[in-house]
């Protein structure tokens, strides 16, 4: 499949996620939320990437290598777990700002990850690999299907895609925006409810690319456990995607 052409980049989104880089790496700052997300994320991707290609779920570097690619990687929380796992790591996010932000935090952190500004449509024309992330991105492009056939293009043969977004459903729109917004715990602005995308949209989206969804898993939060991977997808979900 011919990667696409088509920017999906809102300059608004990546006006807005640009001015948060200062406090990116912050776990108690603007980002906190995310902080608190990737726990449960970096679980589902291990377990994801241990059953794909049977690797022993005790190593430590599982994707040793491994290509990996991920698209919206803000300052990098996720590029550098990746890394750690031996990956040879490409972030791409639209926000010039993320992309310093998350230069400087690997650089002192001893980490080499090839990091890009810009359409990762542009950035990545040309190049595949195996395994292709893109957490809490998808409600923010202009055009999702577009997005996502641009993710599905970068993908290597017998990769491996996994993808993170709110669900749409009044759930999602009181926990995220009335009260996360709301209360300040989420930056003010970040969210816009009409463009979630419910597991069934999102699966349609992947089988227009010749992709199927391998499994699907719900984000959930409870006052005792926090962020946890559980079956409830009414909140938010994630789910792996294969050719």
């Amino acid at each position: 499949m011919a990667m696409t052409s088509k920017a999906t980049i809102d300059p608004r989104e990546a006006e807005h996620f640009g001015r948060l880089a200062a406090d990116w790496w912050n776990p108690k700052g603007s980002s906190a939320m995310l902080h608190r997300l990737n726990p449960p994320r970096l679980r589902y991707i291990r377990e994801a990437v241990d059953a794909h290609w049977g690797s022993d779920p005790n190593g430590f570097t599982p994707l040793a290598g491994k290509t990996a690619l991920d698209v919206g990687c803000g300052a990098g929380l996720l590029c550098e777990p990746l890394a750690r796992l031996g990956a040879s790591v490409t972030g791409i996010d639209a926000a010039p700002e993320n992309i310093g932000a998350a230069r400087a935090h690997a650089e002192a952190s001893g980490l080499t990850i090839d990091y890009r500004a810009g359409e990762f449509e542009e950035m990545a024309a040309g190049r595949t690999f195996d395994l292709v992330t893109s957490m809490e991105v998808i409600e923010h492009v202009t055009d999702p299907a577009a997005f996502v056939a641009g993710l599905a293009a970068a993908l290597a043969p017998g990769g491996l895609m996994i993808l993170s977004t709110p669900n749409r459903t009044p759930l999602s729109r009181l926990a995220m925006i009335t009260v996360g917004e709301g209360l300040g715990m989420i930056p003010r602005g970040t969210h816009d409810h009409a463009k979630f995308i419910t597991p069934d949209e999102l699966t349609e989206m992947l089988a227009a690319t010749g992709l199927e969804v391998a499994d699907l898993r719900g984000l959930s939060f409870s006052p005792v456990a926090g962020f946890h991977l559980s079956g409830d997808t009414s909140l938010n979900y994630l789910l792996t995607a294969r050719a």
